[in-house]
């Protein structure tokens, strides 16, 4: 039986429905039919919404809305990750908002998602700082549900098989997004000083902007845990990007 054959309805709802974000970009990529059917806004919203929870908030839904094509835009600029170099041919305008969506999974279990707002107005303060965003108040803890023995050295190791994170940031003056994690951790390690462990996230981009051709752009996601002795509860204490700028050796 031919695609065309097949009512279109049942495509939508029993068959695309079941597909995630790469397989239906292909999908569509089949025929013009397929192409239309795989346009469909709703069926981005919820992949968009499965793969990142965070994106669910209204902030991130308003700022989504106006991308070119919706969800789909946003989930294609936003999945797997960036190009390891980064380009324009045009000054960009400026932009006095940059939206965090964030979700951070253990064994694909959803453990903490929260969306920040960060102004981005130039000022002295945001010029002379390398550009860091704060997800967590001082002493502000994020319980969850996995558990750990008290062996050191098993908890570093599954922490870092199975904890994955997502940091997307959103531009809304440009509709433009971009994941900024390595999405697995690139290293584990304890804080002896303070008996937590800290897990560090890291993507390095390469710009190709004509004045700033001998420079690459370092992005730094850390996230601190620990255990609460009493339970073994797993819990999160601190979690921030930082991006700094940095010339290239010739």
């Amino acid at each position: 039986m031919a695609i065309a054959e097949i009512h279109q309805d049942i495509i939508q709802t029993h068959i695309l429905t079941r597909l995630n974000g790469q397989s239906l970009a292909i999908v569509g990529c089949t025929s013009l039919l397929l192409q239309f059917l795989c346009s469909d806004e709703k069926l981005w919203s919820d992949i968009c919404s499965s793969d990142w929870p965070s994106t669910d908030e209204p902030l991130v839904k308003q700022a989504i809305s106006n991308f070119p094509s919706g969800h789909r835009s946003f989930f294609s600029e936003s999945f797997p990750s960036p190009s390891n170099r980064l380009t324009t041919t045009s000054p960009l305008p400026q932009t006095s908002q940059i939206i965090s969506s964030v979700d951070i999974r253990y064994n694909d279990e959803l453990m903490f998602s929260k969306v920040e707002s960060t102004n981005t107005t130039p000022s002295d303060w945001f010029q002379t700082l390398p550009f860091r965003i704060d997800l967590l108040e001082p002493k502000e803890l994020i319980p969850s549900v996995v558990k750990f023995s008290s062996d050191d050295q098993v908890m570093q190791s599954n922490l870092e098989k199975h904890m994955t994170l997502s940091w997307i940031l959103i531009n809304p003056a440009l509709n433009r997004a971009m994941n900024l994690s390595s999405k697995k951790p690139v290293s584990v390690q304890r804080n002896w000083l303070t008996d937590e462990i800290e897990l560090n996230f890291a993507f390095v981009a390469v710009s190709g902007i004509s004045v700033y051709d001998n420079v690459y752009v370092n992005c730094n996601i850390k996230i601190t845990c620990g255990v609460k002795q009493t339970s073994g509860e797993l819990y999160v204490s601190g979690m921030s990007l930082t991006v700094q700028i940095y010339e290239r050796n010739p």
